[in-house]
């Protein structure tokens, strides 16, 4: 009986402990998203379709230099060592579609309003984001999350997902 209540009151801390670190996980990684921007010359229909022709090269071209990703960091790093080749290939696309304007594209700090994605809300506030302007870059944008890889699902093949509870367990009962 003596061995059942240390064993209890020790998952109970055990529980408690990983409560509390995984709140302070969520508060300090809620912003851990690189987020991804492509913003249209206007809103005029026209514009719009072609944000979302560049839009989906965009994607092609960054999917396998992300997908090896494993940290915030890393993907950073990545997509500012590659923004000409984004550039590259936006203004590729926009040339192949008639129109006369070019791109820019650039990682940096920006305040966005609250968004939701499938069933990830990002919370307003500042974000890293790939800003990706078409011409003016002045009309609605279509927006996604570079890493965490939510909308390039060819970099998540290799998802591995864990218990930090039973990794916790399992590393008291294994010593």
């Amino acid at each position: 009986m003596k061995k059942f209540c240390i064993t209890f009151f020790v998952l109970l801390i055990l529980i408690a402990t990983v409560l509390a670190a995984t709140k302070a996980e969520q508060t300090q990684t809620e912003y851990d998203y690189l987020r991804i921007h492509v913003r249209a010359n206007s809103n005029s229909q026209y514009d719009q379709d072609i944000k979302y022709k560049v839009k989906d090269e965009v994607v092609e071209f960054i999917t396998p230099y992300i997908s090896q990703c494993t940290t915030k960091q890393a993907a950073m790093e990545v997509i500012s060592g590659i923004t000409d080749g984004i550039e590259q290939t936006c203004d590729k696309a926009l040339a192949r579609l008639g129109v006369n304007y070019k791109s820019h594209a650039e990682v940096r700090t920006e305040y966005f309003p609250t968004r939701v994605y499938g069933e990830v809300t990002l919370e307003a506030g500042e974000y890293d984001a790939l800003i990706v302007e078409l011409g003016e870059g002045t009309g609605d944008n279509w927006w996604c999350v570079i890493y965490p890889p939510l909308c390039f699902t060819s970099a998540t093949t290799d998802v591995e997902y864990r218990s930090i509870i039973y990794d916790i367990i399992n590393k008291f009962y294994n010593r």
